[in-house]
């Protein structure tokens, strides 16, 4: 990376900076609604920019990239059927969330059920957040910074020595705008950081297809299309990351707690300055995340073709890619992006942690009587100190597993599973009471668990003693072997949702709720749909759908 490089990062990077602190100098970060909620005044843009960079980090341009490279385009039901979940959410979900008024997801489940629930629930986030997400995100964005722009050799340090620098840099950046700058400063700064990502990372394939075709984009395309035809079907074999019918089981279920429940992702959509701006906000987003396979599948093909498949690690795919192909003048650009990306997952989720402890667990166990101005305090307090933690635990990670995406989405079906079983019992029945939620919420959990972590890898072992024992050596036929020794987790997270929904609805049968709560409708902001939702969402519903008609 040359010295307009290095001047261009600074300069784009600075530039967010000074636009999100003007942006936000006038809101009011010291009250709750101002720190958590950006005062709820944000737009339809600013929300759809704010929810693509929240989900779009490092780990997923660089990780599902590398599984696109050795598997092709099946990974990408990752991002399109998100769209899907998305039109889900902003057409069924918002209109029961944004009508009560609510700041947190659990506070909706506290509405519902009662306070212990409620704390359950903001524990189980807490503890993804802080021990799975944010070390993830600190590091695979530091690994993936270092690799793609040889910053050891920049600075003439160990790969090592590196990676704590880029842990500590994002980190202690990202604190800055998620505990002082509050939702609407992380908001604002994602909505630059997501249009420049859009540039940068559309430029990647744009190069690579312009190679393969000596100059001409459409003839690579062709070559690209005609030479890798395995790359290009959606089906996938037995032992795909992804195999098709998980697409019809868990998956989709994945998808709609990620966007349906998850407060990281929510609290953008509950700072919108009417349900109608947070509708358009969120089916804008999901019309460009239907698009985003460009950047997060499409150049793993391209490499794969570039390469000829010999990398020797396919997470290199990517990295690889943008030093071919990506002129050195635009390097420090997409430099900076890259980091806005990794930052924005970070900050997102450490103002959501501060969000979650200052909400919903400070005023309950530690301060009953506490003012507005001593609650955001608190949840700054515990921000600083996730983050800490967070810092510590990300350099640790010595070498991510093979498909990091994949697993970050398995060890996250202990939480999801059960939550959106909740979720769902909580909104379309009366009569479950908060014990069947409770029984769920930490039973669920543990069944995903001994699942994932016990019996899988008893079944998986067996299955390939079995096959050894009988002298076949055959990586592949090895592969196909362990993938049906035990179901798929998306299977399996598909199973738990059905049985997590029958205990509760057992509980509501064995005891049902006898005492409701009165209905409170929000009066701070205008609850009246958008008139257009339900066209816009079947439209790229259709979009969705023809998709996977076309491969």
């Amino acid at each position: 990376m040359g010295t307009l490089s290095i001047i261009s990062f600074i300069g784009f990077t600075a530039l967010v900076a000074i636009i999100a602190w003007y942006a936000t100098r006038t809101t009011n970060e010291s009250s709750a609604n101002g720190f958590y909620l950006g005062g709820r005044s944000l737009g339809a843009v600013t929300i759809a920019g704010s929810l693509l960079l929240t989900n779009l980090s490092a780990e997923q341009i660089v990780g599902l990239n590398g599984q696109a490279f050795t598997e092709g385009i099946l990974v990408m039901a990752w991002e399109t059927l998100a769209a899907i979940a998305m039109i889900f959410t902003a057409i069924v979900l918002l209109p029961k969330y944004m009508k009560s008024g609510i700041t947190t997801i659990p506070q909706f489940i506290e509405n519902r059920f009662d306070q212990n629930t409620k704390a359950i629930l903001s524990l189980l986030f807490l503890f993804a957040y802080g021990l799975v997400l944010l070390p993830t995100i600190l590091y695979s964005g530091s690994l993936a910074f270092s690799s793609m722009f040889d910053l050891p050799t920049l600075l003439g340090l160990s790969e090592n020595a590196t990676i704590w620098i880029c842990v500590w840099s994002i980190g202690v950046i990202g604190s800055i705008y998620a505990i002082f700058g509050g939702l609407k400063a992380v908001a604002v700064s994602d909505l630059i950081n997501a249009i420049g990502l859009l540039i940068g990372g559309i430029l990647i394939p744009y190069f690579g297809l312009k190679l393969i075709g000596d100059g001409s984009l459409g003839e690579g395309l062709d070559i690209l299309w005609k030479t890798n035809p395995e790359k290009f079907n959606l089906k996938g074999d037995v032992d795909a990351s992804i195999p098709f019918g998980t697409i019809f089981t868990g998956m989709i279920l994945a998808q709609v707690y990620y966007w349906g429940t998850n407060q990281s992702i929510l609290q953008r959509v509950f700072g919108a300055k009417s349900m109608a701006e947070g509708q358009k906000g969120v089916i804008l987003a999901a019309l460009v995340k239907f698009l985003i396979p460009v950047i997060v599948v499409l150049p793993g093909v391209i490499s794969w073709h570039v390469f000829k498949g010999d990398l020797a690690n396919a997470d290199l795919a990517y990295p690889e890619l943008v030093q071919k192909v990506l002129p050195p003048s635009l390097l420090g650009f997409f430099a900076a992006v890259l980091f806005g990306a990794v930052l924005s997952s970070f900050n997102s989720l450490l103002n959501s942690s501060a969000t979650l402890f200052g909400f919903d667990l400070y005023k309950q166990f530690f301060k009953k009587d506490a003012t507005e101005e001593q609650t955001v305090k608190a949840g700054k307090r515990f921000g600083i100190g996730l983050a800490l933690v967070s810092l510590c635990i990300a350099p640790f990670i010595a070498s991510a597993p093979d498909g990091l995406f994949a697993y970050i989405q398995e060890s996250l079906g202990s939480l999801s599973v059960p939550i959106l079983a909740v979720v769902v019992v909580g909104i379309y029945t009366k009569k479950v009471p908060a014990l069947g939620a409770k029984i769920v919420l930490t039973a669920g959990v543990l069944m995903y668990l001994i699942s994932q972590f016990v019996i899988s890898p008893i079944m998986v072992d067996g299955a390939l003693a079995e096959a050894a024992a009988n002298g076949i050596t055959d990586a592949k036929e090895l592969s196909i072997i362990k993938a049906k020794a035990y179901p798929h987790f998306l299977h399996v997270m598909g199973i738990l949702f059905v049985i997590n929904v029958g205990i509760m609805l057992l509980v509501g049968k064995l005891k049902p709720r006898t005492v409701f709560k009165e209905e409170v409708i929000t009066d701070e902001i205008d609850i009246t749909p958008w008139k257009h939702a339900l066209l816009a969402g079947g439209l790229i519903t259709l979009l969705v759908l023809s998709t996977y008609f076309i491969f």
